[in-house]
């Protein structure tokens, strides 16, 4: 189903925006219309990460004529196996700075639009507002969350795109645009529970799919600004690399839509953060009154090796993690483990009075089998907040981040 262009084309284009646009122009379903649209396109990027490093460039390449890049982060060398917009000269650089000057060599006639704070409810509609697209590179649920409402609320149609390990999908939300498109409320009315779902830093990601999915997402773009194609409005691109697979799936509009349904509930922006939960109800009871500093650990380990105190110290991360780096003295039980049941096997016994001490990388993971654990009958068990990022950045600095 085609849509109405987005956009009205610009007055002209320059005789140097000719030349570096002839690609476009020889295409007859872009032509000199659908280029002058573009210039005058102004489109929001939603990070310039690993999603955004891609869309960035190719919406820049592409000539549209603004581009907004809402990003707060700065860059890390971990970064740049898949965000290709930064270099190694960028590291510590502000990525909205390092994004700009890439584009500016990329396209020195995009005007580029820096939105350096971080996204929340108070500040989303102002950054929104005055954008025709915005394409969403965001990495956790709450933002999306709060992207999908905004963008809604203000009649803006937006392309969004997820990313981890070897899949990826995409796809168009824009519920105003048609009476019977979703939004991404209507595919995922409600969040993963807590802890389910890893972060691409916790499950990791294939650098080169971060360009395979930020492409179709610049792609859909170009199609909903020039009113070309058929553009993933109700639809699911899923895309395996693994299997080199793409699969495409109909996502029908929700009547009961909490938002763009018939009786929506959802009618101004909420709190995102609480929504969506970092950690379980029973995560945050468990952790609380029992999450000790990096600092602390250190302590308890030296008194361990002298003898006058005993303690597990478990690591619930996966193997390949371990290999990285690890907080020594450890033993690897992964979270999967305590799921399932058989990491109990593996503890001391709860009339031991061992004291179990848990971590993982970030100290998510480790708060969730902490519940566990002392659901089992260990209530003196405790997690280290921070995990082992926290243990590299205070205590050991030899040892790699990830």
């Amino acid at each position: 189903m085609s849509f109405p262009p987005l956009v009205e084309p610009a007055d002209e284009l320059t005789i140097d925006e000719v030349r570096r646009y002839s690609r476009h122009l020889i295409i007859p379903d872009v032509g000199m219309s659908g280029q002058k649209r573009l210039k005058n396109a102004k489109v929001l990027v939603i990070g310039a990460g690993g999603l955004g490093s891609p869309a960035l460039l190719y919406l820049a390449a592409a000539g549209v004529g603004t581009i907004g890049i809402a990003e707060f982060d700065e860059v890390d060398e971990s970064n740049l196996q898949r965000q290709i917009i930064h270099g190694q000269s960028d590291i510590g650089k502000s990525k909205a700075v390092s994004a700009k000057e890439s584009i500016a060599e990329a396209n020195p006639y995009v005007n580029v639009v820096l939105h350096e704070g971080r996204l929340d409810n108070d500040n989303v509609m102002e950054v929104f507002r005055g954008y025709d697209l915005i394409v969403d590179g965001t990495d956790n649920f709450a933002t999306r969350y709060m992207v999908n409402d905004a963008a809604y609320f203000l009649g803006i149609p937006y392309v969004w795109g997820s990313i981890y390990r070897f899949d990826g999908q995409a796809s168009v939300f824009a519920p105003t645009l048609s009476d019977d498109a979703p939004c991404y409320r209507c595919l995922y009315p409600e969040p993963p529970p807590p802890g389910m779902v890893p972060s691409c830093a916790e499950g990791g990601v294939l650098g080169v799919l971060c360009s395979a999915i930020g492409s179709i997402q610049v792609n859909e773009g170009i199609k909903l600004l020039t009113g070309i194609g058929d553009p993933l409005v109700g639809k699911l691109m899923i895309y395996d690399a693994l299997e080199m697979e793409y699969r495409k799936l109909k996502v029908r509009k929700d009547p009961n839509c909490a938002l763009c349904g018939e009786h929506a509930t959802v009618t101004e922006l909420i709190d995102y953060e609480t929504f969506c939960g970092a950690v379980s109800d029973e995560a945050a009871e468990a952790a609380a009154g029992s999450t000790i500093s990096v600092g602390t650990l250190e302590h308890m380990l030296k008194e361990r090796e002298e003898g006058s105190r005993d303690f597990v110290l478990v690591d619930v991360r996966e193997p390949n993690e371990f290999e990285i780096n690890r907080i020594p003295g450890s033993v690897l039980i992964p979270k999967g483990d305590f799921l399932n049941g058989s990491a109990l096997e593996q503890l001391p016994t709860v009339d031991s009075g061992t004291q179990i001490v848990m971590h993982c990388k970030t100290g998510v993971r480790s708060a969730e089998t902490l519940a566990i654990v002392k659901g089992a009958g260990y209530g003196d068990a405790v997690h280290v907040g921070g995990g082992v990022v926290a243990w590299v950045n205070q205590i050991d600095p030899s040892q790699p981040a990830y």
